[in-house]
């Protein structure tokens, strides 16, 4: 039986920050009160489209697993923020790396990129594709209303991937659960799509909103049974894990999460003060940060979850290979950005804040 097991990793963020203290330049709000809320410190603000940072983490972890675009099978793409609907992105990351296989976006929400290692570790079990590339990649300060709090601190634009490589050993990702809760899926939501009336300029203002409570609640519920879940399946004992790398949405609900399945809480893995919220593309990147700072060992066993919008959960057990080291590095970079942060909002702040 064939195993996927990551074989290497990427990431992209744009260089330009929005602080806690730029955010209350321009809205009701601190550093008093988002850290202690949300354990946000920061969050990137993209210059280019979601497609250019999601070929830079692509090609990084290209690089990391010392391999070619053209050898990889499949490419997919989880974002809930593409440049384009048609054609899908994934498309341009697969010119951008010099791909020829099949290539799909899907949109899970937070929960896409584990969605996207569940699809991937299929296809390579089943011995439809031997090399798997599965990014998660969003922009989501586009869909964001400055003007509302509760959501302008959360979120952040970012990349992350990794390669999925067939191998004969019982490692990689040794089993996957994906749910969703459809009864939630109003109470997280952006009304961006064909249900918009084209003709009215009001159809324009369309943003993410969501109801805090009943996400915290929902959250921490779907995310606990699918790792419950996924350990049974495997027959591994949560006392076994070596780390969790949860969907880095709010501190609170991860402490929650990690204080109700006791598991003790120097095995969570939390950058979330750095980047703020960027859904699809947290866990690539933690997985990434994870191995910079040396924190993941050769063989640790990994549990991952996330929810999302939907409402999306998911769960992965993954039991890391020998190499905790890119074979080699790339010189992909986005282009300069000659903007700050505030600068590269200040249109659309402009437009939200003005007469409110």
């Amino acid at each position: 039986m064939q195993y996927a097991t990551i074989t290497g990793w990427g990431k992209c963020v744009p260089p330009a920050t929005l602080t806690n203290h730029d955010l209350a330049t321009f809205i009701d709000t601190s550093d008093e009160w988002i850290k202690p809320r949300t354990g946000i410190s920061q969050r990137h603000i993209s210059h280019v489209d979601t497609s250019e940072m999601a070929s830079v983490a692509a090609k990084r972890a290209l690089a990391a697993a010392g391999i070619d675009g053209s050898e990889i099978d499949l490419i997919i793409l989880a974002s809930a923020s593409p440049d384009t609907l048609i054609p899908n992105i994934a498309s341009t990351v697969q010119a951008n790396i010099g791909a020829s296989c099949g290539a799909f976006d899907i949109n899970a929400a937070c929960s896409g990129f584990l969605y996207g290692l569940g699809l991937g570790s299929s296809q390579i079990k089943s011995g439809q594709s031997q090399k798997v590339l599965v990014i998660g990649a969003e922009r989501l300060s586009f869909y964001l209303d400055w003007s509302r709090r509760e959501t302008a601190v959360l979120f952040g634009d970012g990349a992350g991937a990794v390669v999925l490589e067939a191998t004969d050993k019982v490692e990689g990702v040794l089993g996957y659960e994906l749910n969703n809760d459809p009864a939630g899926r109003d109470i997280l939501k952006a009304g961006f799509g064909t249900a918009m009336d084209r003709f009215s300029a009001a159809s324009l203002d369309f943003y993410i909103e969501f109801n805090g409570q009943e996400i915290f609640k929902r959250a921490i519920a779907g995310m606990g049974k699918l790792s419950t879940a996924v350990l049974e399946k495997c027959a591994v004992n949560k006392d076994d894990v070596d780390w969790v790398i949860p969907h880095q949405a709010n501190e609170r609900i991860i402490d929650t999460l990690i204080s109700r399945m006791k598991i003790p809480k120097e095995k969570a893995v939390v950058n979330i003060a750095n980047y703020g919220n960027t859904s699809a593309a947290t866990i690539p990147i933690a997985i990434c940060d994870a191995l910079e700072k040396g924190m993941i060992k050769p063989n640790q066993t990994i549990l991952s979850c996330a929810f999302g919008a939907g409402l999306t959960s998911a769960a992965a057990l993954i039991k890391w290979g020998d190499r905790v080291t890119p074979i080699s590095t790339s010189d992909a970079e986005l282009p300069p950005c000659e903007q700050t942060g505030i600068e590269l909002v200040s249109k659309a702040v402009k437009h939200f804040c003005s007469d409110k």
